[in-house]
């Protein structure tokens, strides 16, 4: 496992990086990227067709309004450009919060799978949105069921955690296998606010 000073998008290239890395030494052949913009998806097409692999990726957004207003973040232009080079777009509740945070802003408490999300990131924020995104894009039956596959996720924007998993399903959340942390910060900031 790579460890890094810090978080964020400084750390893209170098987790994209690593994660090619493990697609090779493992024979993976699909990733799923969390991508907002489509940014940090856009830059492992680029570099999976550098090395010429055949793999299949998979970008999950944020859902439509995570920001105020009515809105997607991935521009059309950004998402044409996904979809030209393959690349497979997934929008949806997110599976670790959706709508229990609804009744838990609403009426206080907390949710079993918001403990989850929390006790995710414990091991940082990247790390909870990789296994988060991999629950979504098993949902939508879009990873092959019972395959290891990679997940790229990040603290906020750009990429800095990646991990090779077995992801269950949303509704069999506790049957995803964690086989190996391929990178994430060292040191990261997790306050509980941000359930």
């Amino acid at each position: 496992m790579k460890g890094f000073a810090g978080r964020g998008p400084l750390y893209t290239q170098e987790t994209i990086a690593l994660s090619l890395n493990a697609v090779e030494r493992h024979g993976i052949s699909q990733i799923v990227v969390a991508s907002n913009t489509g940014e940090t998806a856009l830059s492992l097409i680029e570099a999976s067709e550098k090395r010429s692999l055949p793999l299949q990726i998979i970008c999950v957004t944020h859902v439509t309004e995570f920001k105020a207003g009515c809105h997607n973040e991935l521009p059309d232009e950004q998402r044409q450009r996904l979809l030209d080079h393959g690349c497979r777009i997934l929008t949806a509740g997110h599976a670790l919060s959706g709508a229990e945070r609804c009744f838990s802003q609403t009426f206080g408490g907390i949710s079993h799978t918001e403990v989850v999300a929390a006790t995710l990131r414990l091991f940082g924020q990247g790390i909870k949105v990789a296994v988060e995104i991999s629950l979504m894009a098993r949902d939508a039956g879009l990873v092959a069921f019972g395959q290891p596959i990679i997940a790229i996720g990040g603290s906020g924007r750009g990429a800095d955690a990646s991990i090779i998993l077995t992801p269950g399903t949303s509704a069999h959340l506790l049957d995803t296998k964690i086989h190996a942390i391929i990178c994430k910060p060292d040191l990261f900031d997790s306050p509980v606010s941000s359930i």
